[in-house]
């Protein structure tokens, strides 16, 4: 079989494994798919009573501490925060592929999966890759349940149709590449219950974001993380191509989103690819 052929076969194959995973483990999937749906009503209805966004309304009221967004006349406060949130909610399944993806790499390193594969005649490519896009149409399915629950409880999209679909697709794009920096830390880490330790350090990196709050009422130092964080970017891109509130900041990711994002992931994804693929070939050497 030629190379390329053999990258097709062994894709294809990686990723057949992954979903039948899925398939053999409805607990996961229905964690999957029901974890969105849980997120829409915790941050929707409990953060959305207390947070002002651009067109809450003249009348609601902010949280102390939250500034830099407007009061203008518009949908109540909790219909325009949701707007503001979902997003931030679309930015936070991107993210969260690091978890399950790091898990498992781990998880196949530690009971000596990752040595058998290697053994094999196959593409070291071929195996990651069809990891990360089996992941990428789990991913797709799940940003679809979340988008029509969101529409449900008052979530539009403003933009046009090409808009909002180079929206999904930014957003499935960064989905994969953060499924190969899950990988890189799996492999690293290459046991299961450090790598489940290790997947609490991601809530960090999406709460200090612009996801949930605007930025303008965090301290100054704070702020610029939150606004030069990678998923901050992402959910910035969001509402400007879904035509979504949000609030004014300042920071260069911020003010170009799409390009930002864009910037983002293909720096990522040029240091975790090849580096995820190096350490999976020469793992235990």
């Amino acid at each position: 079989m030629s190379a390329r052929g053999s990258l097709v076969a062994d894709t294809w194959s990686s990723m057949l494994r992954v979903l039948l995973h899925y398939r053999r483990s409805p607990g996961l999937l229905a964690a999957s798919l029901g974890v969105p749906v849980l997120m829409v009503v915790v941050f929707g209805y409990v953060l959305g009573s207390a947070i002002t966004v651009p067109g809450g309304g003249a009348g609601a009221t902010g949280v102390s501490g939250v500034s830099g967004v407007s009061g203008a006349a518009g949908p109540g406060s909790a219909d325009a925060y949701r707007e503001f949130l979902m997003p931030g909610l679309f930015a936070l399944v991107a993210v969260n592929g690091i978890m399950p993806t790091m898990v498992g790499a781990a998880r196949d390193v530690g009971r000596g999966v990752t040595d058998r594969l290697r053994s094999m005649p196959v593409s070291r490519v071929g195996l990651l890759l069809g990891q990360t896009l089996a992941d990428l149409l789990v991913s797709m399915v799940v940003l679809a349940l979340l988008a029509a629950v969101g529409l449900a409880v008052g979530w539009r999209i403003r933009g046009g149709p090409g808009d909002a679909a180079g929206a999904f697709g930014l957003l499935l794009l960064f989905r994969f590449v953060m499924t190969w920096v899950g990988l890189l830390l799996g492999l690293a880490v290459g046991k299961e219950e450090a790598a489940g330790q290790l997947a609490v350090a991601v809530f960090p990196l999406a709460m200090v974001t612009n996801a949930f709050v605007p930025t303008g009422g965090m301290p100054g130092w704070l702020a610029a993380v939150a606004e030069w964080n990678p998923m901050s970017a992402a959910v910035q891109a969001g509402r400007d191509l879904f035509g979504n509130p949000s609030a004014p900041a300042a920071a260069w990711p911020m003010q170009h989103a799409v390009p930002a994002t864009l910037l983002w992931c293909a720096v990522l994804l040029l240091l975790c690819g090849p580096f995820a693929v190096r350490r999976f070939a020469t793992h235990g050497r």
